[in-house]
């Protein structure tokens, strides 16, 4: 069992930055992918990055402006995001799962809101 707890959201200007935070229980978090996700108004939740013990991936609009990382020391999970948009604006999700070969996250924390004026 995994419990996450998000932080770091707010309210920021177009350009800015901010660095959202996961923090996960459990004695094996080094082990699960790690993933961010977010949820616009209106909108499907969707994928924004993910990260494993030697690699990760972002969604294509956040690449070269987001860096997901991890510190195994101290079980959490972060998203650095820099040169915000307004359509970056979503409750953003973290979220773990067992394996890379399993699509279903099974853990999810209960969202930080990020709203990015223009």
């Amino acid at each position: 069992q995994v419990q996450l707890v998000e932080s770091g959201g707010g309210l920021v200007q177009a350009g800015g930055s901010l660095r959202l935070s996961c923090a996960a229980s459990g004695r094996r978090f080094s082990s699960y992918v790690m993933g961010w996700f977010r949820q616009a108004p209106g909108k499907e939740r969707e994928f924004v990055a993910s990260i494993w013990s030697d690699g990760t991936y972002y969604e294509d609009s956040v690449k070269g402006r987001f860096t997901i990382s991890r510190d195994n020391a101290k079980n959490t999970l972060y998203l650095q995001m820099n040169s915000l948009k307004p359509e970056d604006t979503a409750v953003y999700y973290c979220a773990a799962k067992g394996s890379r070969v399993v699509t279903t996250y099974d853990y999810w924390g209960q969202g930080t809101q990020v709203t990015v004026s223009s």
